[in-house]
């Protein structure tokens, strides 16, 4: 993988969650290149080992543990393992996340006709267990983490936070009201936690993505025949660059903001990477 500069990381312990994920593996095989030991959290054993045993093919000094992120004691238990191989966390990347088809709209707007009937799902009709879920992934899941792997920083007076927020939290994408709220609580959490540990020299920030074209969404953005989907077409039209990012489009700003030297006086930004959508007004 081809970074946009390497920063020199071969005496940091890196804890990346979700790192089984599309983007956080990625990071995860960015962060070993940068010479870290990287101890990699995801809560389906399969992945972990998978992306353990790809890692260490590649040169990585790495540790896979399945945890989950919104278990404490999962995480307790991940936390003590790698203390027993590697030491403390030094930097610590948020990166688990997602949503769930019972917290979404079909619908975009309420229509008194075409939103109600037997197979539609309206605002009306979803689920506070699935708002539960997507709530206690994306913020319980970077509050509890932090908590478990943010002390040793804290206590050392040195350290690095980063979480994933989305652009969706500068303004909420239809049908995905959950996720979206959700993503503006890890924004607002990131602040806070910037400002909390402020005087203890941990720096605390996020990477806001805006659209990337991924396996993981490539049914909702394409169709069969390889041509765009209505939603896919709303927003290239509301993306300035006109296009969606690349994933290596990230690798700059996750470099820069866990990088000490280069972002020494940087703490409690969400530095959005999504080719101008959350500045655009559509005007």
């Amino acid at each position: 993988m081809q970074l946009p500069y390497q920063p020199d990381f071969s005496d940091k312990v890196i804890v990346v969650t979700g790192a089984a994920g599309v983007l956080c593996s990625m990071f995860s095989k960015a962060l070993a290149q940068c010479g870290a030991k990287m101890v990699v959290l995801d809560h389906t054993e399969g992945k972990v080992r998978a992306l353990e045993r790809e890692m260490k093919e590649a040169g990585g000094d790495v540790l896979g543990v399945v945890a989950d992120v919104t278990d404490a004691e999962s995480l307790k238990r991940a936390y003590e393992t790698m203390i027993s191989t590697y030491g403390p966390c030094h930097i610590l990347l948020n990166g688990a996340g997602g949503n769930k088809p019972t917290a979404t709209t079909d619908d975009e707007y309420f229509d008194r006709v075409e939103s109600i009937g037997e197979g539609k799902k309206s605002f009306f009709d979803l689920e506070s267990a699935g708002f539960d879920f997507v709530f206690g992934l994306n913020l319980k899941g970077t509050l509890l983490p932090t908590q478990v792997f943010a002390r040793d920083m804290a206590e050392a007076g040195k350290g690095v936070i980063l979480n994933i927020s989305s652009m969706n939290a500068f303004t909420p994408l239809t049908k995905i009201p959950a996720y979206s709220a959700a993503k503006a609580a890890v924004s607002n959490f990131t602040r806070w936690l910037a400002v909390y540990f402020s005087q203890c020299g941990v720096r605390v920030n996020a990477i806001a993505p805006g659209f990337f074209s991924t396996k993981q969404n490539a049914k909702l953005l394409w169709n069969e025949d390889g041509t765009p989907t209505p939603r896919t077409l709303k927003i290239l039209k509301s993306t300035p660059m006109g296009r969606f990012g690349e994933a290596e489009e990230l690798l700059g700003a996750l470099l820069f903001l866990l990088d000490d030297h280069a972002s020494a006086f940087v703490t409690g930004t969400v530095l959005a990477v999504d080719g101008g959508f959350s500045a655009y007004s559509g005007v």
